[in-house]
């Protein structure tokens, strides 16, 4: 594994005309302890990655594959979906309480719709965003 990369195993689910589907299996920090099966709190979600590639017709369903990404990217990607409507919320709130004097409950509808239009926005330039966030994939 590269420094700087982060990379999960995955199987090639469909192969399209310029971009190929990778299932991978995300599991919860527990998803390695022994104790898993015992307790049931393990997690594991499948996900499919959608990777652009040039090569995307040397692979084939069933392939198993790993897909990158550089961890400068991840964070980015963290830090858009969490960390900025944190930021929003908290703003909305507080400018809507403090600066506006309005109620709680007024206070709270006007930050969860300000967090809703952040992710309307962040869907809306969801195109360009996936220019900053590239995934890699190399067979195994």
């Amino acid at each position: 594994m590269e420094a700087g990369i982060i990379e999960h195993d995955g199987i090639v689910e469909r192969v399209e005309k310029r971009c190929v589907r990778v299932k991978i299996t995300s599991q919860s920090a527990c998803g390695a302890c022994k104790a898993r099966q015992a307790c049931g709190m393990a997690e594991a979600q499948e996900k499919i990655i959608v990777v652009p590639t040039s090569d995307a017709e040397q692979y084939r369903p069933g392939e198993e594959v790993r897909v990158g990404v550089r961890k400068k990217a991840g964070r980015i990607a963290v830090m858009l979906a969490y960390g900025g409507a944190l930021v929003v919320l908290l703003a909305a709130l507080v400018v809507t309480i403090v600066v506006c004097g309005a109620s709680e409950g007024a206070g709270l509808l006007a930050a969860l719709g300000s967090v809703a239009i952040y992710y309307l926005l962040l869907w809306i330039f969801r195109r360009r965003i996936e220019h900053t966030i590239q995934f890699t994939i190399t067979k195994i």
